[in-house]
């Protein structure tokens, strides 16, 4: 991993992710009474934990508008959902004045072309393996896990290893 990347990953204070192609696979089930049902990865359950047991905060931010958000939201104890957001760049300083922290300080994960404004204004940027290019091409980092398969816990993982490598125990 390149020094740049180690050395903002240490600074990170908050992660923020996008939901639909990055915590979830993209696809939406659908019920024959028009419920739309969706897919998360456990491990990226535990990622969320893993993040609030070192102070480091985790807030969802999708464009979409869907219950199924706020109960995962819940579900995990990740405090803010920020739905409806057509513009997710205009949210870096609200995020800033809310968690008290600097836009170089927000690791941001998407996948789609709604995303590349958020990505090009904070600290760190991943996106999943399979997003689109244009969001490939302003990522920090491409991870190797595609979207829903466990995004967050890879980006996690990476935080550990460079912020808390000294940590002995990860759980």
């Amino acid at each position: 991993m390149r020094k740049e990347i180690r050395d903002k990953i240490k600074s990170i204070k908050l992660v923020a992710t996008d939901v639909d192609g990055t915590l979830t696979d993209g696809g939406m089930y659908y019920t024959t009474k028009g419920d739309i049902m969706k897919k998360f990865h456990v491990r990226d359950g535990m990622g969320v934990n893993l993040l609030k047991r070192r102070n480091i905060s985790t807030v969802l931010i999708t464009k979409e508008m869907n219950p199924i958000n706020k109960r995962w939201a819940k579900n995990m104890n990740i405090k803010k959902v920020y739905e409806g957001i057509k513009e997710k760049e205009k949210l870096v300083k609200q995020l800033c004045n809310q968690f008290k922290i600097k836009p170089e300080e927000i690791c941001y994960i998407g996948d789609d072309v709604n995303d590349i404004e958020l990505i090009k204004n904070v600290g760190l940027s991943a996106c999943p393996v399979d997003a689109d290019n244009n969001v490939k091409k302003n990522s920090d980092i491409i991870l190797t896990t595609k979207g829903g398969k466990g995004v967050l816990r890879e980006i996690v993982n990476l935080i550990l290893a460079v912020k808390f490598s000294k940590e002995k125990k990860i759980y």
